[in-house]
């Protein structure tokens, strides 16, 4: 009776979630940091779908399967509604851990008979609202599935469960000699079952490729509680369809993932990292030319940063630029297993550079430590716009001379009433990260960003979502990049694996219009 205990001491909480017609209130008495942050319901007048209503019953059922892994209308409950942005906030009250596929498996089979709908969540690290609840769904945490169940040093095929830390992950396989094929940085905190259900690309997708490739096999648990076991370990398999593409880039709306196979590669002996500063985007453009002729197979990373986003790390982070300011700076990465021939054919480049005027000021660090604060630069970029208030966040793929195109054009648009409108991203795969950021949250502002960005997008053949997903605030310009018949297929293989619609209901696909069940 343990979780009926916890379960009463958070039940008026929960009847003041509801609200007199079922509406949250815009603040709770939740954690510090989360109590400003308006509900997502109410931000975005949204219609609660006619699931059931956790119960005292259900937490004693869950209680009784994970001892001591339940959080039932405590204060600790709060981080996990609200996402790492603090830009949308659900009223949860159940949060269960579980440890092993067996137990997700009996959280799901019960959820699907009582119709309750969950929130898949690894480390809460997505920019798109799409690992928060919309309402109370019951929020299914992988923080304690975090085993690795082996790695083979000849193949550096990789299985473990889903909720290992990236960053955990890469010291594994580092002491093994071997690289994860993707890195991000929110490595310290993303879980790899994330970053699979989100399809995320990262810093090393211009060399390695996306996860479509380089994750082997999957085991997945579907809506009904039913375990989906694809976790093969070989490179070849050519037997029938593809069923794990099915779920990496799904969200967690088709099934929850609860391990991985992944293809590692061999660690590289030689990496360096130049940090260049540029007068004009064309020139940035100029330089990846020049760089991908001359660096060739080594080339491991091309991003670029304007000025804006430098001021922003420097005033907020207190890092400092190792270069001469410049309207535009670009961050190169060579990983080869020649030290000696790799540094040649960087100098060759870098004096190509600047003999000929595409790079005004530059630096290179070859040492680990150095390598480091170079890639902080560019890593922390999201981190200092958080600390200039509301940010509105735009992940656009375009042709890469066009990429900057829009963020030209937004600051001309909106003038005044943005506080700042930055441009970066991984120029080596078309990727752009628009940000805007304002005092506080605006309607106003948002309609002059929207749809105005997604159609400006689609004119230029580009895609809405580049590597963060489309999660609740994306989900309904879907269409902006994909044809209506590809939508109604998504939304048919949907209502195939998950008829209830319990999986992170409110995400990635659009909705019809549907009753408040209050």
């Amino acid at each position: 009776m343990a979780g009926a205990a916890l379960w009463r001491r958070g039940a008026a909480w929960l009847r003041g979630c509801r609200g007199k017609e079922g509406k949250a209130p815009g603040v709770s008495r939740g954690c510090a940091g989360c109590r400003e942050v308006v509900r997502t319901c109410e931000r975005y007048a949204v219609r609660r779908l006619p699931f059931a209503r956790p119960a005292e019953r259900d937490v004693a059922f869950f209680e009784r399967l994970m001892p001591g892994r339940v959080l039932a209308g405590q204060p600790e409950v709060e981080p996990f509604n609200v996402d790492w942005l603090k830009s949308v906030r659900g009223c949860s009250q159940l949060v269960l851990k579980p440890q092993t596929t067996a137990e997700v498996s009996q959280v799901l089979r019960y959820c699907y008979e009582r119709n309750l709908a969950v929130n898949p969540q690894g480390g809460n690290t997505g920019l798109v609202g799409g690992s928060v609840p919309v309402f109370d769904e019951i929020i299914l945490s992988t923080a304690l599935m975090n085993q690795i169940i082996s790695f083979d040093k000849v193949s550096g095929i990789l299985v473990c469960q889903a909720g290992c830390v990236l960053e955990r992950l890469s010291e594994y396989v580092e002491e093994q000699g071997f690289i994860m094929p993707l890195d991000l940085g929110a490595k310290g905190s993303c879980h790899i079952g994330g970053n699979v259900a989100t399809n995320a690309g990262g810093l090393r997708l211009l060399r390695y490729g996306s996860l479509r490739g380089t994750v082997l096999g999957l085991e997945v648990v579907l809506a009904d509680g039913s375990a989906l076991d694809c976790l093969t370990s070989l490179r070849k398999d050519n037997t029938g369809y593809d069923l794990k593409q099915l779920f990496i880039g799904s969200e967690g709306t088709l099934g929850v993932i609860t391990a991985v196979s992944i293809l590692c590669p061999q660690k590289p002996k030689a990496v360096n990292v130049a940090f260049l500063g540029c007068q004009s985007f064309a020139k940035v453009l100029e330089t990846f030319t020049t760089c991908r002729a001359m660096l060739g197979e080594i080339l491991s990373a091309y991003e670029f940063m304007d000025e804006k986003c430098m001021e922003l790390v420097e005033r907020h982070l207190k890092l400092s630029s190792p270069v001469a300011d410049s309207p535009f700076y670009v961050l190169i990465e060579t990983s080869g297993s020649n030290t000696t021939h790799d540094e040649e054919k960087l100098n060759n480049f870098l004096e190509r550079a600047m003999t000929s005027g595409l790079v005004t000021d530059g630096t290179v660090a070859t040492d680990d430590k150095k390598i480091k604060v170079l890639w902080s630069l560019r890593e922390r970029i999201t981190e200092a716009l958080t600390h200039e208030g509301y940010v509105y966040k735009y992940d656009i793929s375009l042709p890469v001379e066009k990429l900057y195109d829009l963020v030209t054009d937004m600051r001309a648009r909106l003038g005044q009433s943005a506080k700042n409108v930055v441009g970066y991203g991984h120029l080596g795969d078309g990727n752009l990260h628009l940000n805007i950021t304002a005092e506080s949250y605006s309607h106003s502002l948002l309609d002059a960003i929207e749809p105005f960005v997604y159609e400006w997008t689609a004119r230029c053949s580009g895609s809405i979502s580049a590597e963060h997903g489309l999660g609740f605030k994306k989900r309904q310009f879907i269409q902006y990049s994909k044809p209506r018949k590809a939508v109604l297929l998504m939304q048919q293989f949907k209502a195939m694996l998950d008829p209830k619609g319990i999986l992170n209901p409110y995400k990635t696909l659009p909705s019809a219009p549907e009753r408040s069940t209050g």
